[in-house]
């Protein structure tokens, strides 16, 4: 099993013909992902990488059942693609772009409150379930398929966790890529609770940095559940200077609570393995799965 993406799901990429939509749509689909089409306005009717193109997302749920969406779409015109996905039945909506206007994701979540979707993102790298789908901008030959289920707001640090978990002879269900923004969808909190929750994920890599209280949240989220699988935490940004923020735009400091050294303690606190340095990540899942 995995959660928000499998071999079943049909995917359409927003902004499907734009320079960034064309490269990363290829490799998704080289990938075997099942990309049904494509939406971008003005170019319906037409094909693009052998799949159809149409003008509205509602035409491609209408016309290939499309259930799953990403967004390459640049920032001013973002907030509309994810809540026109909303609008359209679009269940799980991804979105890769960077640069939203704080303002735009506040009316975007109001939006989509109400309705039947789940957002990943904005500012992320997506969601891999490895051999299966890969809807994102993440090098899919790093993931090999396993049970170790991955929750990241860094990009990077999610192909490093991936690697070294596969390297230790353990695979991933599926790696989720909430980004860094201050206002995303769904939350380190969030995407625990899916793995958490499912059957074939036996362990999970939480991995968080400085600003914001995701991770807080997510890992007192684990201990009141009753710890049901074991989660290992990395904070990024241990030598960060102090009130210095993350290149994220998320990552705004708030006090001396909100250090990396303060949510360490925070997440050991509760239950969480804690590594100090990501290239024990790898380690740590060997230890806690033996």
């Amino acid at each position: 099993m995995s959660v928000l993406v499998n071999k079943d799901s049909n995917i359409i990429v927003q902004g499907f013909t734009g320079s960034e939509g064309t490269f990363h749509a290829s490799q998704m689909i080289e990938y075997g992902t099942n990309v049904v089409g494509g939406v971008t306005p003005g170019k319906g009717g037409q094909t693009h990488l052998d799949k159809p193109v149409f003008n509205t997302v509602q035409e491609a749920v209408d016309k290939v059942a499309a259930d799953t969406s990403i967004i390459f779409v640049p920032p001013a015109f973002a907030a509309d693609a994810i809540m026109e996905s909303a609008a359209a039945g679009i269940k799980v909506i991804i979105c890769i772009t960077e640069g939203i206007p704080v303002a735009d994701m506040v009316k975007v979540k109001a939006y989509i409150k109400d309705k039947e979707c789940r957002l990943v993102g904005p500012n992320c790298p997506g969601v891999i379930t490895p051999e299966e789908a890969k809807v994102g901008i993440m090098p899919g030959f790093i993931f090999k398929k396993g049970r170790v289920g991955i929750v990241s707001k860094s990009g990077t640090l999610t192909y490093e966790a991936a690697d070294q978990v596969v390297k230790k002879g353990y695979g991933i269900t599926t790696a989720i890529g909430i980004g860094g923004d201050p206002i995303i969808g769904t939350t380190t909190k969030d995407a625990v609770e899916l793995l958490m929750n499912d059957p074939e994920t036996d362990c999970i890599v939480m991995i968080g940095e400085i600003g914001g209280q995701l991770e807080a949240e997510a890992a007192r989220w684990v201990k009141e559940t009753g710890n049901k699988k074991p989660v290992i935490g990395f904070i990024a940004g241990q030598t960060a200077p102090k009130g210095r923020t993350m290149g994220h735009a998320g990552a705004i400091v708030g006090g001396k609570d909100d250090t990396a050294q303060a949510k360490m303690a925070i997440l050991k606190e509760n239950g969480i393995h804690v590594v100090e340095s990501p290239a024990k990540i790898g380690d740590m899942v060997a230890e806690v799965l033996k």
